[in-house]
């Protein structure tokens, strides 16, 4: 706590001419009393108060002192169940307190200023923005972040993810937008960049390594715990926070970035540049010509992510399905995803291609796709009603066939012969079919089979075939009556005769 110069001549006159003692001293003043304490402390004075008690802890004093000198992070229980072992009766939340006096302070650490040299170095770290909700899914907001550690410049990018994609996806975009590339891109130890570390033995990414050598710089990641070497990416992210993105409205995320872009190239790059009497845009107009150039050819990502294809014809991918052609299922395909398109891929094969969902349970289809399987079922349906009828009237196959050579429905004429084989039975349906194909001036169609067959109904003088729609309950009158079993009665007569 600051404390000025004028409070602390006002607490050491209180203290020397009206030997004021520090509770009165800091109720007269509005402090705290430890504020007073510390005053007088800073003088090498004692404040007048009632003297200090023995405590029962003082016999123990040395060998706490000792031991916490040896294990500076031992727990207050732990102590207290030790010195109780050597007699201590006191109780553990005074105990607790009068450890918290005596436990070794860890000393302050001295930083010194980091310099680099410029395009010599790059500082990259996620930051975490709390979520989007798109549609049913709550996705995390995610900020990548990269500072140029000489002349400050910031670039910023939002994504509904921390993957590999999207991490390296920032260090594309970032690096097109400065026109070159830095020498050396400090990282915190995320798997994005590090996957395995003991001591100095660092296990890298492969993805990341391969870019790196693609772009030709040395991704290099900072100690364990030790935030502080990346400091200017870690202060950027806190700048973001408060200047950019606290009470900030946005409709979506293309709209986040946008502001994002227009802030990054208007008030963070015209913000005083620590330590040099300039402005960022000036520092990054000195520092760009000292970037490494940008490689001919594009780095070749997004990898292949193997999916399987169950029943339905849809690959599931992070949290959504994409339509595929009704012939790939129950295979195994590849998917290659970016931030604004879904390919799905049969080796080379591009098979399907989809605007990225960030939805949650969605079907993102192909019409071309859903229209092939409904023509296909339907297909299916027709052949199977025509081996139906076929099976129970063998002449309508030559009907059909007929029917066809004159330029027919086939569709059309299966539903009629079906409807003819419902009301009319099968073998009369035949010998209808049999009279239609043995005469040649009626087309072979269904109407020309039920005009043979209604002349067949009238030389035999039935009467016609009129669809009757009866009610429910109608219908229900002429279900079939179980009839009851007599032999119970039988059973009753003879129980009588045997009490008579």
């Amino acid at each position: 706590m600051a404390i000025s110069a004028e409070l602390q001549a006002q607490i050491l006159r209180y203290h020397h001419v009206e030997k004021w003692r520090a509770n009165t001293i800091a109720h007269q003043l509005g402090v705290h009393h430890h504020t007073v304490q510390c005053v007088l402390a800073r003088s090498g004075l004692v404040p007048h108060g009632p003297r200090t008690r023995p405590s029962q802890i003082d016999a123990y004093l040395p060998f706490i002192l000792e031991t916490l000198e040896a294990f500076p992070t031992l727990t207050a229980a732990r102590l207290h169940a030790m010195v109780c072992e050597r007699g201590y009766r006191g109780d553990g939340g005074h105990f607790r307190h009068m450890i918290a006096r005596h436990r070794p302070r860890q000393k302050a650490e001295a930083y010194l200023r980091l310099r680099t040299l410029p395009g010599e170095q790059a500082q990259a770290d996620w930051g975490h923005f709390g979520q989007m909700q798109i549609g049913r899914a709550r996705r995390p907001l995610m900020a990548f972040v990269i500072v140029l550690s000489q002349s400050r410049r910031i670039f910023l990018r939002f994504f509904l993810d921390a993957r590999m994609e999207a991490f390296l996806s920032g260090h594309v975009e970032a690096f097109d937008r400065w026109g070159g590339v830095p020498k050396v891109v400090l990282y915190d130890n995320l798997k994005s960049a590090v996957l395995e570390r003991h001591g100095d033995a660092i296990r890298f990414n492969p993805t990341l390594l391969a870019f790196a050598a693609h772009y030709r710089y040395d991704p290099r990641p900072v100690a364990v715990a030790r935030g502080n070497e990346k400091g200017r990416v870690e202060r950027a992210i806190r700048y973001i926070r408060d200047n950019f993105f606290a009470a900030r409205s946005f409709k979506d995320l293309d709209d986040l970035n946008a502001q994002a872009d227009a802030w990054c190239e208007g008030v963070a790059a015209d913000r005083l540049c620590p330590g040099l009497d300039m402005t960022v845009r000036q520092a990054f107009a000195l520092e760009q010509p000292y970037l490494l150039p940008l490689p001919d050819t594009s780095f070749e990502w997004p990898a292949q992510i193997a999916v399987s294809i169950g029943k339905t014809p849809y690959a599931r991918f992070d949290l959504n399905g994409y339509s595929v052609p009704h012939a790939y299922v129950r295979c195994s395909l590849s998917i290659v995803a970016t931030q604004k398109e879904v390919r799905v891929l049969d080796g080379a094969k591009v098979v399907a291609c989809h605007v990225r969902s960030y939805d949650k349970g969605a079907q993102v289809e192909d019409a071309a796709h859903i229209k092939a399987l409904v023509d296909e079922k339907r297909a299916a349906r027709r052949h199977s009603a025509t081996d139906r009828l076929a099976a129970a009237v063998p002449a309508s196959t030559a009907l059909l066939e007929r029917a066809a050579q004159n330029g027919h429905s086939l569709h059309s004429a299966v539903i009629g012969l079906n409807r003819l084989l419902q009301h009319y039975g099968a073998s009369e349906l035949q010998a209808g079919i049999l009279e239609v194909l043995a005469l040649e001036g009626p087309s072979p169609h269904p109407n020309a089979v039920q005009l043979i067959l209604e002349r067949r109904r009238e030389r035999r003088r039935q009467p016609p075939l009129l669809p009757v729609a009866l009610p429910r309950h109608v219908q229900d009158k002429d279900s079939p009556v179980r009839p009851a079993r007599l032999d119970l009665y039988d059973q009753l007569k003879e129980t009588s005769d045997d009490k008579s």
